[in-house]
């Protein structure tokens, strides 16, 4: 089932989320809901808030890596930073330059809840901080200078109010 994606200003993308257990009813139903909308939002990765979960789960998908992310935690960043455009389904429309580490490590458990220690660079490490700042409550707009938020303060307005198109479904709270 495609799920509507939560716009930008709902509050349950500022929270922290909660940690998934094995005994964390629907979370195979949701994993496979999540799927089915990344893709057709076309996005590269989606996280369980900007679905209305405030759980502690997240999905990446790019052109060559697939993968769920249960309860992770990122323990070590690079000192390299790269910047490079964010985009965000919960954001459409509004892309920006974004410091981020340019390897990290991560721990994570999959969908089996089967736990795994991992190494990313490149695009998949930035989409992998991208999700797990949103499972943390923070947004890529947190980055930009305030400046650069006073710029995109109509846009945003407009997202929060609903006055935004977009090829998939969207809720806005």
């Amino acid at each position: 089932m495609i799920l509507p994606i939560i716009a930008y200003g709902a509050a349950i993308l500022r929270q922290r989320c909660e940690i998934i257990t094995p005994a964390t009813a629907g979370t195979g139903e949701l994993i496979r809901d999540m799927w089915t909308t990344l893709e057709r939002a076309n996005g590269a990765g989606l996280a369980a808030p900007q679905v209305n979960r405030p759980v502690r789960l997240f999905i990446v998908s790019t052109d060559d890596f697939k993968n769920v992310f249960i309860n992770p935690e990122i323990l070590w960043y690079s000192e390299d930073t790269t910047y490079d455009a964010e985009g965000c389904l919960s954001i459409p429309g509004i892309w920006e330059d974004v410091p981020r580490g340019a390897a990290i490590t991560i721990q994570y458990q999959d969908e089996h809840f089967i736990k795994h220690t991992a190494t990313f660079s490149g695009n998949i490490a930035r989409v992998i901080q991208h999700e797990y700042d949103h499972i943390n409550g923070k947004l890529y707009l947190d980055y930009l200078s305030p400046l650069k938020k006073k710029l995109l303060k109509n846009k945003l307005r407009a997202i929060t109010k609903g006055k935004v198109k977009t090829a998939y479904p969207m809720k806005f709270l």
